[in-house]
């Protein structure tokens, strides 16, 4: 079982090599054609910091595969006989934070390389070493109080229950719903700080928008992602009474009024419909889904493995086995998110004006610095959003016809075109 385990990882990974590898190559050449949607020199610096971001991926796939030959090979085994655990919930607890302090720590150089040279090198990370380390504790502060607890639940469940895993599929969609309906109360404000939005006849023009779709909300507010990162974000937070808009500052300073209401129109598109909802019926498949094979594992595996099927190895296996399963439904969900994100674009258009969300859109990519091209294998399985072009073509507006008037105009000139009167 162990070899068969092995072989589906392994191919598994080289499905992911090789598709990283199509997308640098394509972006390396593209990026030295004509530009699309942007100026020569940004469309060059936008594929540049594609190739990099890709190159880093890659290697951490890399890292990914050689830390799943030694958990399933020697790491758990090791672990197991370090923390002298046995099959009580407490010890699962604890062997589930080695495991993950492990991965935290093998992760680490990424994160760290993206974050203060990647992404400073592009302009992106505004984040102090302090403001980092504070972010650092907090995240670990919450992960040991609630994940603990989750984990503790769920080894529970394992150790007492015999159909453990339908149970164990019940208790996390329930835990994933209320981080949903928990995040932009508690969480957001761990991280950031949220204040009410000051420009009234904007926040007049959201709430009037809002209540033409019936949407309820109890606030606009802007919160002050630039002391981290520069890039432009808005969401719709939360469910039921704790929904709420935050629009990013970044995103206030870039866009005009008459391009935020586009974009936010856009957004009232998923809850207009129901994509929210949709998004938690079809997690909530794939979870049973995923419990459904990961927690009947054959006990043969864990014994090739040279450790017993304890509650914490299981659900650390579990978690070691996720990306393989969940990696053969990606382009599913995908496809799916495409689907959503042009029915939104249409009813943004819609309520915002088309040339409002063009403009937005394409505004978007430049700030971003988002490629707007990539390899066709790439984009079916990663692209949530459907690349730039489509969703222009989508809206009536051809990305060749688009170039041609941004030539005739100044470097800034397409979004006044865009918004003139």
């Amino acid at each position: 079982m162990l070899e068969i385990i092995m072989m589906l990882f392994t191919i598994y990974t080289l499905v992911k090599v090789y598709i990283s590898v199509m997308q640098i190559g394509y972006i390396a050449q593209e990026k030295s054609k004509e530009a699309v949607l942007m100026s020569q020199d940004k469309y060059r610096v936008a594929g540049e910091y594609a190739i990099k971001k890709e190159r880093l991926s890659l290697l951490s796939i890399l890292v990914e595969y050689l830390m799943f030959v030694w958990w399933i090979t020697y790491g758990f085994h090791w672990l197991a006989s370090i923390l002298q655990t046995d099959n009580s919930a407490i010890d699962a607890v604890v062997f589930l934070f080695g495991f993950f302090a492990i991965g935290y720590i093998v992760e680490l150089p990424f994160e760290l390389y993206k974050t203060f040279k990647l992404d400073k090198e592009y302009g992106f990370t505004k984040t102090t070493t302090k403001l980092y380390l504070i972010d650092q504790l907090k995240s670990t502060a919450m992960f040991i109080v609630f994940g603990g607890a989750v984990f503790y639940a769920l080894a529970w469940i394992v150790i007492n229950v015999e159909s453990w895993w339908l149970w164990g599929f019940g208790l996390i969609f329930i835990v994933v719903v209320l981080i949903a309906i928990v995040y932009p109360i508690i969480v957001g404000l761990m991280f950031n700080k949220l204040t009410p939005i000051e420009d009234n006849e904007l926040k007049q023009d959201i709430e009037k928008m809002m209540k033409s779709v019936g949407l309820k909300s109890n606030g606009v507010f802007v919160m002050d992602a630039s002391k981290r990162d520069s890039r432009l974000n808005a969401y719709f937070g939360g469910l039921g009474n704790s929904k709420r808009v935050v629009l990013f500052d970044t995103l206030m300073e870039k866009l005009t009024n008459k391009e935020l209401i586009a974009v936010l129109g856009h957004e009232l598109g998923h809850f207009s419909h129901g994509d929210i909802w949709k998004n938690i019926v079809m997690m909530g498949v794939l979870l049973f889904v995923y419990f459904f094979f990961l927690g009947n594992l054959p006990a043969e595996l864990f014994i090739d493995m040279g450790v017993g099927n304890s509650a914490g190895v299981e659900i650390a296996m579990m978690l070691l086995l996720l990306p393989l399963l969940d990696f053969m439904f990606t382009p599913i969900k995908s496809f799916v998110s495409r689907h959503n994100e042009y029915a939104a674009d249409e009813f943004g258009s819609k309520l915002g004006g088309k040339e409002n969300l063009v403009s937005a859109l394409m505004k978007l990519i430049e700030e971003n610095k988002s490629f707007p091209k990539s390899h066709p294998l790439f984009a079916f399985f990663y692209y949530t959003h459907p690349p730039v072009i489509e969703r222009l073509k989508e809206l009536g507006y051809d990305a060749n016809a688009v170039n041609e008037m941004a030539k005739e105009l100044p470097d800034d000139g397409i979004f006044t075109f865009f918004n003139k009167d």
